[in-house]
């Protein structure tokens, strides 16, 4: 299984400003795409007392694991961020693919893919880049649209969040002034006016809880009691839509919206039953009070699934489903919250949501509104600049100027009514029309593009470039090389002396627009793979590059890369059908070894020197190896490989636990 590795903070700060400079985008993010702030509508919104200025996010899941997913998702628009869900167990081993697209939206992934102190790291660095963007002018964001809040995300039993490892996450994220100080030094020298910011220490102090499916619901009662007051946090517990009830959830499913999908019958068997969690919210929301915090609830998880294993791996019984039917489902549990609690809990939302319901989850008071599945389509963090398109267009139409305007004349103008009194109004009329809109049934949303029969080369691909904008962690990114004829060329030792020379076709390369995917950041989550035309999968067949030789080496079960530049001299590590090769070269010569062999060559590969073999060398691994580092070395693209990317070295160590 790849392993993700944190990008050093360092090349993070580097990055981020000279891609805009230069090529206007921010991690593969087109500036044309980045969500700016209107200065006609307030649409700022409060959530435990505080003020974000939009109630949109990322939800706990792919776009809010890492530092640049933070990023991405605030320059989409996002101001309040569900960071990924972490846990005391954070050496899983994740099946893979996990994420299949496909049609609505399934998953089989499972909490964090970093140890606990690195996602620690990540939210902080996160905060610290969002603080950048929004403090350094850059970006010409309106006045009031870059306030954020952060909202921890833990699970998933109470042991394991009583834990000191947990303890230590959540206190780093209350008080990280110790790794604020450590960062501040990454920060390279040619920004070194952005050490002195006044980056906020608490970057959190809000909290989301989840739980596995099936957990009792005393103990998610005493998981929040414990969040509330041993670390006085917010609390937000999210709910599964299991609520419902078995024969709820299976019909409006199966039968009023035609889904084939089966709920399992365990899905049902330990959840938190309808009257229990009304019973320990009410609880929980007078104990929050007493103390002086905020509790609410979220509506929902995933849903449970039976696997049939046509993609996602076999050995997955169950998966969990997302997208168009989660929202519809959510959607029924929204209205009976807001029926039996009013407005005494805060209520949040994630299921489904996309550029068409943006607004209507707004309409009905929801906050925050989270977004995963949606993100992980074409465009991927771009999407997000139609949800404010659609919002801004419909609030324009009934002359709203703010949420609380758009909540009571969304569905038409309720005479005397409070905001309070129309997002209920809202919510029953919603759920209800849901359940017959054609939008969230089989064949009403979007799909992936169909396969053309071709499939994918190292080096030669149809170059949509559909690749880039779905992978949520920036790892797939583009590149050029030269369109050219290789010879396929053969050396042996000759019995005479020398060199005996053969050639065995050519190899082509007929596209100057190359596809090639950064290792550190690809978990090789498989939605590349849904979105590209062609079979194997771009995480799987395009040049795969890492971001240091120990990370190279470490990972030797797969081929790829490792090129840098020192001294002067280019070095290319490269790995094809498990074998290893080194190219090292400078405008005098080059040095090329692999298994059984060492050769000196002139700089094109065309004479050899000096050198030994055991055996035949095909040096055809040599042009790779040369074409591949002159394209990431000298050219003009802005990716996390190459040596303009100052900022700190990619260090593979992992941290370890106390």
């Amino acid at each position: 299984m790849a392993e993700l590795r944190p990008i050093p903070f360092g090349r993070l700060v580097s990055r981020m400003f000279r891609e805009l400079e230069e090529r206007r985008s921010i991690f593969d993010l087109p500036a044309r795409r980045i969500v700016l702030g209107s200065g006609s509508r307030d649409l700022s919104v409060r959530l435990h007392g505080k003020r974000a200025s939009t109630a949109l996010g990322p939800a706990a899941g792919p776009q809010s694991q890492l530092a640049q997913n933070l990023v991405l998702s605030f320059l989409g628009g996002g101001r309040i961020f569900e960071l990924k869900t972490v846990q005391l167990q954070d050496r899983l081993r994740i099946p893979r693919p996990c994420i299949d697209l496909r049609g609505p939206g399934y998953n089989v992934e499972w909490s964090q893919e970093l140890r606990l102190e690195e996602s620690l790291e990540e939210y902080v660095k996160g905060s610290m880049l969002v603080r950048m963007l929004a403090e350094s002018g850059a970006l010409p964001f309106a006045e009031g649209f870059c306030d954020p809040i952060f909202d921890m995300s833990v699970g998933y039993d109470l042991a394991g969040i009583q834990s000191e490892r947990v303890g230590a996450f959540l206190r780093g994220l209350r008080d990280a002034r110790p790794l604020l100080d450590r960062l501040r030094r990454e920060i390279p020298a040619e920004h070194a006016w952005l050490r002195d910011l006044d980056y906020e220490a608490c970057v959190s102090d809000t909290l989301t809880l989840s739980t596995f499916h099936g957990c009792p619901s005393d103990e998610i009662e005493r998981i929040c009691r414990y969040l509330l007051e041993a670390h006085g946090l917010h609390v937000i517990v999210k709910l599964n839509p299991t609520l419902l009830g078995a024969a709820e959830a299976r019909r409006v499913l199966n039968e009023r919206l035609g889904w084939t999908d089966r709920i399992p019958d365990e899905a049902f068997a330990k959840d938190s039953r309808w009257e229990e969690a009304l019973a320990f919210c009410e609880r929980l929301e007078a104990r929050a009070r007493e103390l002086g915090r905020g509790f609410g609830v979220k509506a929902t998880n995933t849903l449970i699934v039976e696997n049939p294993g046509d993609f996602l791996p076999a050995s997955e019984k169950v998966r969990y489903l997302s997208g168009p039917p989660l929202h519809v489902l959510a959607m029924q549990l929204v209205a009976r919250l807001r029926e039996a609690f009013g407005h005494r809990l805060p209520l949040s939302f994630s299921g489904g949501i996309d550029r068409v319901n943006f607004p209507d989850a707004l309409a009905l008071g929801l906050c925050p509104v989270t977004v995963c599945t949606d993100l992980l389509r074409p465009q991927g963090y771009g999407r997000m600049q139609g949800y404010f398109a659609e919002l801004e267009r419909r609030m324009a139409a009934v002359g709203a100027r703010d949420l609380a305007e758009w909540s009571r004349s969304a569905y038409g103008t309720v005479e005397g009514a409070s905001v309070e009194e129309a997002q209920l109004q809202n919510a029953r009329r919603y759920a209800a029309a849901l359940l017959d809109d054609p939008r969230y049934r089989p064949g009403g949303g979007a799909r992936p593009p169909k396969k053309i029969g071709r499939r994918l080369e190292l080096l030669d691909c149809v170059t949509c470039d559909l690749c880039v904008p779905v992978c949520p962690n920036d790892a797939n990114f583009t590149f050029a090389l030269p369109r050219t004829e290789i010879a396929v060329v053969k050396l042996a030792p000759a019995a005479a002396g020398g060199w005996a020379r053969r050639e065995e076709g050519v190899l082509r390369l007929r596209e100057r627009h190359q596809i090639g995917s950064f290792a550190d950041a690809c978990n090789e989550c498989g939605n590349c793979d849904v979105f590209c035309p062609e079979d194997g999968g771009p995480y799987l067949l395009k040049p795969r590059l890492f971001g240091s030789l120990a990370g190279w080496r470490e990972q030797a079960r797969l081929d790829g890369f490792f090129v840098e530049r020192r001294e002067g001299r280019d070095f290319a590590h490269g790995r094809f059908g498990g074998r290893e090769y080194l190219l090292e070269a400078g405008p005098d010569g080059a040095r090329y070894a692999g298994p059984g062999f060492e050769l000196e060559l002139s700089p094109e590969g065309a004479e050899v020197r000096a050198g030994h073999a055991a055996g035949e060398v095909d040096l055809t691994y040599f042009q790779l190896l040369r074409l591949v580092s002159r394209a990431l070395l000298h050219g003009p693209e802005v990716t996390w490989v190459g040596p303009r990317e100052a900022g700190g070295d990619f260090d593979p160590a992992r941290p370890t636990s106390a």
